[in-house]
């Protein structure tokens, strides 16, 4: 029971049931993390990995060996040849719009093999602000997914030969479809290649970064991308993103986000070394509670009516938790319980607003140490049909687990469900 909180007492035992209905899926987790802290630790080690290194530089940023020494321990723990680690990555769209950028040239094409991208993608591919994919000739096609959200393997020969990007969503976005697991992304990338094996395999990772033991470029994808304020950062990390894999496609992206021929050889880190070595060295544990929390939110929510994807007993591959509320005024109840349930700004209400990069209102509850971090717990969603939210994040399993009974005890005070 809470010993500082006040919550409705059989809220409280529905939460000590899921708990117990999620206990084997929480040993699971448990393992996961110990062995990726391990690859970690040895990512650490086996790179030398010195106090020095923790410093920063200035200027040009030339020499800074602290900054070669992140790329190296991330590639390490990623899987792949080589990564670009950098704290001027503004988001993950940013880092993804790059790697698009680096390597995709005019009459190129772009094949989405898990159906239509994440909203902020829509304007980096098809946008006409200036600048798009599509305004500078390359081409795009999509997979549509199966309607059960699952992968369309039987299109994947037919449409994947001409195309110069594959490329892969490994999470849900604002749908309920399921995350792509790791294994299913192998299958993915060796149907690819069996009929192009010149296609450039990119796979947006973020969500899904040591959430299960081995990474996209583990089995086969050249290239990986995602965000620090999300899993690697371990909620440290204060910005940031990462693009990981082939050595010569990453040095390809780096030029972009520089300039050609300097690439990775400048861009000076200022104080950020330290803060993005401690958050990937804190990075499987955190991502340990984001896991859990969100199983336990599903458990939870199943509990109390609620559809909620994925089931809490089924594998993992994201932080994230999609719950099915129904209604608008059930999606902004369930957002403002997450608020008061935040460490800061907890008196804060959230409200839907016209956020740039979408097609509708959304509403943001997070409240966090770093704007926008979504590996904290935070819930989000567009004001829309299915009306559902997706939550996620949780430095702390204890916190979070109060976060998700303080958004239940919200609905239950304005009337919206009704406990027996």
């Amino acid at each position: 029971m809470s010993c500082y909180f006040n919550p409705d007492k059989e809220l409280e035992n529905i939460a000590i049931e899921a708990e117990e209905d999620a206990s084997e899926a929480f040993d699971r987790i448990d393992h996961t993390a110990r062995c990726n802290s391990e690859k970690v630790l040895k990512a650490f080690i086996d790179n030398r990995v010195g106090e020095m290194h923790l410093k920063g530089t200035t200027g040009y940023g030339y020499g800074d060996d602290g900054r070669d020494k992140l790329d190296a321990v991330f590639a390490q723990v990623l899987g792949a040849e080589d990564a670009l680690v950098r704290h001027n990555f503004v988001n993950g769209t940013h880092a993804i719009s790059t790697a698009l950028f680096g390597v995709l040239r005019p009459g190129d094409l772009m094949l989405s093999l898990t159906g239509t991208p994440y909203d902020t993608l829509n304007e980096v591919i098809f946008g006409k602000r200036g600048g798009s994919l599509t305004e500078f000739g390359v081409k795009y096609d999509q997979i549509d997914l199966l309607p059960d959200g699952r992968v369309n393997f039987g299109k994947i020969s037919d449409l994947a030969r001409g195309c110069k990007v594959a490329y892969i969503q490994r999470s849900r976005g604002y749908s309920l479809r399921p995350s792509i697991s790791v294994s299913e992304i192998s299958e993915m990338i060796d149907a690819v290649k069996g009929v192009n094996p010149d296609a450039i395999i990119i796979v947006d990772n973020c969500y899904g970064e040591l959430v299960e033991r081995v990474e996209p470029c583990d089995v086969g994808a050249d290239l990986i991308v995602g965000s620090l304020i999300k899993n690697l950062g371990g909620g440290i990390a204060p910005t940031g993103g990462y693009i990981a894999g082939r050595k010569d496609l990453v040095e390809l992206c780096s030029y972009r986000l520089t300039t050609v021929g300097t690439g990775k050889e400048v861009g000076c880190t200022l104080d950020m070394n330290r803060s993005l070595f401690l958050g990937l060295f804190y990075a499987p544990e955190v991502v340990k509670n984001a896991v859990k929390t969100a199983t336990f939110a599903s458990a939870f929510f199943r509990k109390l009516g609620f559809e909620a994807f994925p089931h809490y007993n089924e594998y993992r591959t994201d932080i994230i938790t999609a719950v099915k509320l129904g209604s608008r005024k059930a999606l902004i109840a369930f957002c403002e319980g997450i608020q008061a349930g935040s460490p800061v700004d907890s008196f804060v209400t959230p409200e839907p607003w016209d956020m740039p990069g979408y097609d509708s209102q959304v509403i943001m509850a997070a409240g966090a140490f770093t704007m926008g971090a979504s590996i904290e717990l935070s819930a989000d969603a567009p004001l829309r049909e299915p009306f559902a939210v997706w939550l996620q994040g949780g430095l702390t399993y204890d916190t979070g687990r109060m976060g998700i009974i303080l958004a239940a005890q919200r609905l239950l005070d304005k009337g919206i469900i009704t406990l027996k």
